[in-house]
């Protein structure tokens, strides 16, 4: 196989998923809807309660909605991968994905194609977030919605490859629920999404750390500065790191003959 083979199953995975996307309206308002919840009523009611100093990236005291805004943003792309991953558990035992973990393509090329369609459809989610969030005077410099782009792609992959090693360890669509919710919301609470860390730190030293090592934390200030023309390299490196590690997992949870995929076939 050449280049050409490859990029032809790379473009079909994206098209199936973004076909997915438009004819799944549920699953586009759903996406839409849940961070607009929390902006619209958590954020009203926590307007004056949770006050925001000045912390980088931001130069003067800002309102919480603005606060919360990019943490909005990396939860559409954190419950993008986890829908992302279930449609997986159900491809890989009846649909496409089946057809496709036996074809002659490499299984690592399969897993980072339906990882990009992923990502590629959060991004459009994203984006048409910050779109309704104006209507909030969230409005980050025009140059911010350019800089932010590879925020987005990168904390895509990473929170999309953490999703594709949960969906290794689910064999049936019934367990995905109970994973979800040990996952996203420890993840989504422990994190500087709602809140700067600096005030979890004169509560509780213990939340701190664990919001300190949080993929998704580092996920949400990558996104915080470039929406405001700011580069964090800590967070930028703590994402690579984890995306690293997250596909190298997933890679060997769906090999047949190594992973968790062949102690299922040994287990059957």
């Amino acid at each position: 196989m050449n280049a050409r083979h490859y990029g032809r199953c790379l473009a079909g995975i994206v098209r199936r998923e973004a076909l997915r996307w438009l004819n799944q309206r549920g699953r586009f308002v759903s996406a839409l809807v849940r961070p607009l919840v929390w902006l619209a009523i958590f954020a009203a009611g926590f307007h004056f309660v949770l006050g925001v100093s000045i912390i980088p990236p931001y130069e003067t005291y800002i309102p919480y909605e603005v606060y919360i805004a990019p943490g909005l943003l990396a939860m559409i792309q954190l419950f993008n991968g986890m829908q992302s991953s279930l449609s997986m558990v159900y491809d890989r035992e009846m649909g496409s994905m089946k057809t496709l973990m036996i074809s002659p393509f490499p299984r690592w090329f399969l897993l980072v194609a339906k990882l990009l369609a992923g990502v590629a459809v959060s991004v459009v989610q994203a984006y048409i977030f910050m779109a309704i969030a104006w209507f909030w005077d969230i409005t980050p410099p025009l140059s911010g919605y350019v800089a932010v782009l590879p925020a987005l792609i990168l904390a895509g992959l990473m929170l999309g490859a953490l999703g594709l090693v949960l969906s290794s360890f689910i064999r049936q669509l019934e367990n995905f629920a109970g994973v979800m919710n040990f996952v996203i919301f420890p993840m989504f609470f422990t994190s500087s999404a709602l809140y700067p860390l600096w005030r979890v730190q004169e509560a509780s030293p213990v939340i701190y750390w664990l919001s300190e090592i949080n993929p998704f934390t580092h996920a949400t200030e990558l996104i915080r500065f470039a929406l405001y023309d700011r580069f964090n390299a800590l967070s930028a490196l703590v994402v690579c790191g984890y995306l690293v590690v997250f596909v190298a997992l997933a890679v060997w949870g769906y090999d047949p003959g190594r992973g968790l995929m062949a102690r299922r076939a040994g287990a059957e």
